[in-house]
């Protein structure tokens, strides 16, 4: 029987989705496939229905972002689910060592995987900054802590997705990893970085950047305030404004984070001792990542 899914997100991405899937639906570790489609003017879900009628097909009325994944894992019957953007594609045997790894570490809530870039190859500017992570982690780990994860090149163990309530509507898209793995992480599960578990991203151009931008510095600055010992706030959310452009959509970010902040507020709950040690450690590695840039 299988031991991971695929569950795929996708909105207006039609031949892209098509080349994935005719990569993912040949891969040798047969893993199901579940492609939740965020309500594609473009006819995405036809396609997927009319030629690729093995995979589980969601048709979601509206975009519902990231919590499309949620919706897919409610229907995952496998102990794990390695999820997949239109534009990435996990390589042969990478669903199933990942698979493996969650398999010999009970306490392992993620494994994410190494990212290359297409046409190139070369790796994702993310990458040295998971593979030199500073987060203290028990021996046991097959690869380096984290206090984060990019979900298109993760995979995560079903019942701790359900234990946090996967993804959550507010964050939407854009940085909502953020919350969700420091949610893992307050609960004791364990993420890691695994070298041989590898990915190819093909960005897609069929993106708004400066609206991707605007949500990521407010779900950034939320998951902060949900999250973070108060002095952890200005620090961190600092660093964050200074590395994003003055512009409109860096302001639209902030008059977001301001309207946010009822909600934000009433549910605030700081991350255990030892997860906010690991989180400071992080500060100067992020602070200098090329991948942490606000920009576009």
């Amino acid at each position: 029987m299988a031991r991971i899914s695929v569950v795929i997100i996708t909105c207006n991405r039609r031949a892209q989705l098509r080349e994935t899937l005719r990569h993912m639906t040949s891969l040798p570790d047969a893993a199901p496939i579940f492609v939740a489609d965020n309500g594609s003017a473009d006819g995405t879900a036809d396609m997927v229905a009319r030629e690729f009628p093995g995979v589980r097909l969601f048709r979601l009325p509206e975009n519902l972002g990231a919590v499309a994944r949620n919706v897919a894992v409610e229907e995952v019957t496998t102990p794990y689910v390695a999820f997949c953007d239109d534009d990435t594609t996990w390589q042969p045997g990478a669903p199933t060592r990942a698979a493996d790894v969650l398999d010999a570490h009970p306490g392992l809530g993620s494994v994410t995987g190494r990212c290359l870039v297409e046409p190139g190859l070369a790796e994702d500017p993310i990458t040295p900054e998971l593979r030199e992570s500073p987060v203290p982690g028990p021996s046991w780990l097959p690869g380096p802590a984290l206090l984060g994860i990019m979900a298109g090149l993760t995979a995560v163990r079903v019942r701790a997705f359900r234990e946090v309530g996967g993804f959550s509507p507010r964050m939407w898209l854009g940085g909502e990893e953020e919350l969700f793995a420091l949610d893992l992480a307050a609960r004791g599960w364990w993420m890691c970085w695994v070298e041989d578990v590898v990915i190819h991203h093909a960005p897609s151009k069929l993106r708004d950047p400066r609206h991707r931008r605007r949500l990521g510095i407010r779900n950034t600055l939320w998951t902060l305030l949900l999250r973070r010992p108060w002095p952890a706030v200005f620090r961190r959310g600092r660093d964050v404004l200074r590395s994003a452009p003055r512009d409109r959509a860096t302001l639209a970010a902030l008059g977001d984070v301001v309207r946010g902040l009822p909600w934000v507020l009433t549910r605030r709950r700081v991350v255990p001792a030892h997860v906010e040690h690991g989180l400071r450690l992080l500060e100067a590695p992020q602070r200098t990542s090329p991948a942490r840039r606000y920009v576009g």
